[in-house]
């Protein structure tokens, strides 16, 4: 599939209405448009961004949790790589890491890390980029399951995705052997399903590796091993023309990768520097075709071609011009790479002086001191990778103990636990206490199986906890029953919630649900009152709902007050709210 100019077109893009397309258009459009901001001038990226917001709110119109974690990645990598929008990631990133969590999506959490990591790169904040890694990585290694409902070979792309996304960071932070297996790990990921798309992907990112971990060889005077990178690269490079030509990147009909793509064209011309590729590399040295690094490697590729030729003069003008450039996105150690390149090249006297040796004698022991500290690098990681990974073990066992293992729901210790949490907090005041008891499940036991009558929970259990807010608390309290906690919730509002679930479970499918209702009993905690008071009184008003034909909600709390629920020596408290109400 060839991404034409029509595709990155916003004004096209909005021609079909986006609440009429299906879920798969929206996200093949948010990838044709993730590959476009890559290689577009900067107002056509403005307008990609514009659209991809535009396919984020419809996305999260619908609610899909995946799609959703999915379109705001796109739309915070559109404002890291869009010059001076880097910033307006941050917000995206919080939300996609909120997201990811509530909704179980491992792989998007974990890119959620990754690109939270790319961010802190842009902010020079390296060793907070190497942390954020660290935790993507580690959630990796616990994330060896394929989810069933995603499906094997969509688990398998945004495995692969989430891993270039890693190796973009490690690859911008220098440690190239953790980057390396990244990256190959995203590749065998997808070995068996990959498109040309995300094989030319895969190759160009790779050849750029290779070309900076063999500039930084070459810094410690590593030349043999540095050369070996540059001819590796070039064999990609190579063998990324084929699939290029059936790939998302916008480029020209009938002219090779090595023409378009700068890295390609740096990596041949670094793997054998000569005049042949002058013209190539002067071509792809402009600012609005490449990434700002990607533009050193070329202008470095350009000068050992120049110089080869004669013209040292000429070499020496093109780093400087790129040196002076200092674009945002432009990595440290491509910098490095360049100064290096032009103490190399510039041997004016000044320079040929006995203190100029010495400055370049000092500089390779300190070249030889950064390499360790690279190397100190990796053992931070790999230190920190373990170490999130245990905590999340940890917290694991932990939610284990206090989760439902059937609906996954918080169980009656977390539900204890919480409650006496929400009873103590002036700011979950009112707190309003539901029981929901099942009408009818023991029919889908008796005539059905268990197996069903487990999946008939499954299912309620979901929709009930779907149809409320987000700070509201459904556990599991043994068997067919559940508890609802809504704090800071008025009669009234808890009552028009707790509605809502009722009707949400009686429209559902008759093969989901087998007819199975809701009857629930709603009442508020009262001052100093303990846990299993309110709870009693809870389940008195669910019985009265079950006494009025079920699948309804029953608030009165006005009912007779016994020993137990009562204040000694005072009239039991009323709700003027909840008197006069008949159960819904």
């Amino acid at each position: 599939m060839r991404l034409t100019e029509d595709a990155i077109d916003p004004t096209t893009s909005r021609r079909p209405a986006l609440a009429e397309m299906s879920d798969a258009w929206l996200y093949g459009r948010a990838r044709e448009l993730g590959a476009a901001i890559q290689r577009v001038g900067f107002t056509e990226q403005l307008d990609i961004v514009t659209s991809l917001d535009e396919l984020l709110d419809e996305t999260q119109r619908r609610g899909e949790p995946l799609l959703v974690a999915q379109l705001l990645r796109y739309s915070a990598m559109a404002r890291l790589v869009t010059r001076g929008l880097a910033a307006e990631a941050e917000p995206r990133l919080d939300e996609m890491l909120a997201h990811t969590r509530r909704h179980g999506l491992a792989l998007m959490r974990a890119d959620a890390h990754a690109m939270r990591g790319r961010r802190l790169v842009i902010a020079k904040q390296e060793d907070a980029a190497l942390t954020e890694i660290a935790r993507a990585l580690a959630i990796l290694d616990d994330s060896a399951v394929p989810d069933r409902q995603v499906g094997r070979r969509n688990w398998d792309r945004m495995l692969s995705t989430t891993l270039v996304d890693c190796w973009l960071v490690l690859n911008q932070l220098g440690v190239y052997e953790a980057a390396e297996e990244a990256i190959a790990r995203a590749a065998q990921a997808i070995r068996d399903s990959a498109s040309p798309h995300e094989i030319a992907l895969q190759l160009i990112n790779r050849v750029k590796m290779l070309l900076g971990w063999g500039l930084r060889l070459e810094r410690i005077e590593r030349y043999d091993e540095g050369a070996d990178k540059f001819r590796t690269a070039a064999s990609m490079a190579q063998a990324a023309e084929g699939p290029f030509t059936e790939s998302l990147f916008p480029r020209k009909a009938g002219v090779p990768a090595i023409d378009q793509v700068g890295v390609l064209a740096a990596a041949a011309a670094l793997a054998s520097p000569d005049s042949s590729h002058i013209e190539r590399l002067h071509g792809l040295l402009h600012p609005e075709l490449v990434f700002p690094h990607e533009r050193e490697i070329i202008a470095i590729a350009l000068a050992r071609c120049l110089d080869n030729s004669g013209r040292r003069e000429d070499a020496l003008q093109v780093l400087k011009e790129v040196r002076e450039d200092n674009e945002e996105g432009s990595l440290p150690s491509m910098r490095l790479n360049l100064a290096r390149e032009l103490a190399r090249l510039d041997t004016t006297p000044d320079y040929a002086s006995g203190a100029s040796q010495s400055l370049i004698d000092y500089a390779t022991i300190l070249e030889a001191e950064m390499w360790s500290l690279r190397e100190s690098q990796i053992a931070t990681l790999n230190a920190r990778r373990e170490h999130e990974r245990l905590s999340a073990e940890h917290g694991a066992i932990t939610q284990q103990a206090l989760q439902d293992p059937l609906t996954g729901l918080p169980n009656r210790r977390a539900l204890d636990e919480k409650l006496r949490s929400l009873a103590s907090s002036a700011d979950a005041q009112p707190l309003a206490v539901a029981l929901v008891d099942l009408d009818g499940f023991k029919d889908v036991n008796d005539k059905q199986s268990h197996a069903e009558g487990d999946n008939v929970l499954r299912v309620i259990a979901s929709t009930l906890r779907d149809a409320l807010r987000g700070d509201d608390v459904v556990a599991r309290y043994g068997g067919d029953e559940f508890i609802v906690l809504l704090p800071g919730a008025p009669a009234s509002a808890a009552k028009q919630a707790l509605g809502r679930s009722v009707n949400a479970v009686a429209s559902l499918p008759h093969h989901l649900s087998h007819g199975v209702t809701l009857s629930v009993g709603l009442v508020s905690l009262r001052p100093q009152e303990r846990a299993e008071q309110v709870l009693a009184r809870a389940d008195a008003a669910m019985y009265q709902a079950k006494r009025g034909g079920g699948n309804q909600v029953s608030s009165v709390n006005s009912m007779a007050v016994d020993p137990v629920t009562g204040w000694p020596g005072e009239d039991a408290p009323t709700d003027p709210a909840w008197d006069a109400e008949h159960p819904t």
